[in-house]
């Protein structure tokens, strides 16, 4: 079981960047896709990257470009860069993991899929 924890958020200007972290300590993500999702004020969660077992990435529309999402060495933690960032990029910003087994190359974009989610991290981006 994992016990996920985002960490890297934080207040920036408007063309900065950040590189939010997500661990679950003493664990290691090997055997799970992985995903970004975020929550901005009145809004509902949404997709942001997600990373199969494999490697193999997606972004939505709104970030490609600009987020790039990534697994550590050893697969103990995963990466979101952030660059250019936006104020419509505020947002809490949540990491979450599915057991993958052995579909090495899916990826999931849909938030009901996850099965492990952690607590968020804040994100503030000033104009």
């Amino acid at each position: 079981q994992l016990h996920l924890v985002e960490s890297g958020g934080g207040a920036v200007q408007a063309g900065g960047s950040l590189r939010l972290s997500c661990a679950s300590p003493g664990r290691s993500f090997s055997g799970y896709a992985m995903g970004w999702f975020r929550q901005a004020p009145g809004k509902e969660r949404e997709f942001v990257s997600a990373i199969s077992w494999s490697g193999i990435t997606a972004n939505t529309d709104s970030v490609k470009g600009r987020f790039t999402i990534s697994r550590g060495n050893a697969d103990e933690t995963l990466y979101l860069q952030i660059n250019s960032l936006k104020p419509e990029d505020t947002a809490v910003y949540y990491c979450a993991a599915k057991f993958a087994g052995g579909l090495e190359s899916d990826y999931y974009t849909t938030e009901s899929t996850y099965e492990y989610w952690g607590r968020g991290t804040q994100v503030t981006v000033s104009s």
